[in-house]
């Protein structure tokens, strides 16, 4: 006697396998986020305070070029010397 095929739940299992394997494979869409506008402004702001944290505190081009001005004697005028004077007095608030 001689018992042939004896497996008839292994097509099944394969079926129900490779139905798995579809329902796992379809399943995998990616990863997602979502921000809030409030979350996506606070990021903005601390990139931005990073960015400004990474500045020199003197800009040094800056005093160069007040500097250039203020030895050029043409540069020292009526003008320039009222202007000085009034946001000077309007920093004190005394003008």
């Amino acid at each position: 006697m001689t018992i042939e095929r004896l497996g008839p739940i292994d097509p099944i299992h394969r079926y129900h396998k490779a139905e798995k394997a579809a329902k796992s494979a379809g399943a995998k869409t990616g990863d997602a986020i979502s921000l809030s506008d409030e979350a996506r402004a606070r990021s903005e702001v601390l990139q931005a305070l990073e960015e400004v944290r990474g500045l020199p505190d003197i800009r040094q081009d800056r005093v160069e070029e007040v500097r250039r001005k203020l030895e050029d004697p043409s540069y020292i005028s009526d003008k320039v010397v009222e202007a000085v004077a009034e946001e000077i007095l309007s920093v004190f608030d005394l003008g």
